[in-house]
């Protein structure tokens, strides 16, 4: 898992924010180092305990971390192995699950506090002071929800969360889970994914998914756009790759990247590549979340013009070549590989290699977690 979500999220060519535009409208909520669906109970349970608390905020923090860490201690004594964080790092831990999953438990509403985990432990004292004043008039509801750190419907903490958790959700926690995608996400691809129960798929690509003719018509058109961006994008993927090679003088390399590039020539479609529409492309993935800089948007339009006329040759001086090279230099500019030679010297021979998949292996774990739930 950690080697595909390196190698998923390596952004050599500056695409991230088109990648990760495309993947906020299916999996809203979801990022690469996610590990399982529940960690979006374990947080809110965890940082309850921390409520009445009378410590300042370096405490709390202090605090939220130890019981974290406790938390993946009480996973392995619950028989856990797998997508526990922190289960070699221990105390070390530099990345917590609440910094992982902060952003996603807001995005599906299980979040009502709108600040960072600091703001949180710094507004603690100032919440648990005023909750109790809250005064019934019209202002009241808002006033309320604006006091409010988790949504009030959030499922009861199992007693033994410390001593010996399990990442199996009950059916409860599932259907809250499925209840706040349906709410705050309806329109995604997870919360209908959630609803049909029709997530358990073994697929890599979503657009390979056994139920893609009943997604939703606009969910259907997005993934479409996305297969095709990822299947066009990959190539100058791996051109990057070979050209590195090339210049590292890897004969091994060479050879794996030459013929990863003949595979993904013949595997192209040519004539849907030729009807797709990077306007209506453009449209369809706008998020608020993300913005795409005009020279990303550049970049695709010279790659798929490239890729349509067949121009995309091996070779170093290749109009192809000159694009990905120009294009890393600019977003990198001394730790360009292709211009500074120590960095190129410490590059180990892959970087993005790997098709883009949106974020459907976690959005994917989410839903196998989801469908077992007893």
């Amino acid at each position: 898992m950690a080697l595909f979500q390196e190698r998923e999220t390596r952004d050599e060519l500056g695409l991230g924010g088109i990648r990760d535009s495309i993947a906020d409208h299916l999996f809203p909520g979801t990022s690469t180092i996610q590990t399982r669906l529940r960690y979006m109970l374990f947080i809110p349970w965890l940082f309850q305990m921390l409520e009445g608390s009378a410590a300042g905020p370096d405490q709390l923090a202090t605090e939220a971390r130890a019981l974290e860490n406790r938390l993946a201690n009480a996973l392995k004594a619950g028989g856990e192995s797998n997508g526990i964080i922190g289960r070699d790092a221990g105390a070390d831990l530099q990345r917590l699950p609440s910094s992982v999953y902060w952003a996603g438990l807001g995005t599906w509403g299980i979040r009502l506090f709108p600040g960072s985990t600091d703001n949180l432990f710094s507004s603690m004292r100032h919440l648990q002071r005023n909750r109790p004043r809250v005064r019934e008039s019209e202002d009241a509801a808002s006033e309320a929800q604006a006091l409010q750190i988790w949504t009030p419907v959030l499922p009861p903490r199992p007693k033994e969360i410390l001593e010996a958790a399990r990442f199996r959700l009950t059916p409860d926690e599932a259907q809250f889970i499925i209840d706040r995608l349906v709410a705050q996400q309806p329109r995604s691809l997870l919360a209908f994914l959630a609803r049909t129960g029709s997530g358990k798929a073994d697929c890599r690509y979503i657009w390979e998914h056994p139920h893609l003719a009943d997604f939703p018509g606009d969910t259907r058109s997005l993934v479409g756009h996305g297969e095709l961006f990822s299947s066009v994008m990959h190539g100058a993927s791996l051109l990057y790759n070979l050209l590195l090679s090339q210049m590292r003088e890897k004969p091994d390399w060479i050879e794996e990247y030459q013929s990863r590039l003949q595979e993904w020539r013949e595997g192209l479609d040519m004539p849907t590549i030729r009807a797709w529409s990077l306007d209506t492309f453009w449209q369809a993935i706008d998020h608020p979340a993300n913005r795409i800089r005009p020279a990303a948007k550049r970049f695709v339009t010279e790659w798929l013009a490239l890729v349509r006329s067949g121009d995309v040759g091996e070779g170093r001086l290749t109009p192809a070549a000159r694009m990905v090279q120009d294009r890393e230099r600019r977003l990198k500019t001394s730790q360009s590989r292709f211009a500074n030679r120590a960095v190129r010297d410490r590059w180990t021979g892959a970087s993005g290699v790997e098709r883009l998949s949106f974020r459907w292996a976690q959005g994917r774990s989410h839903l196998r977690d989801l469908a077992d739930a007893q």
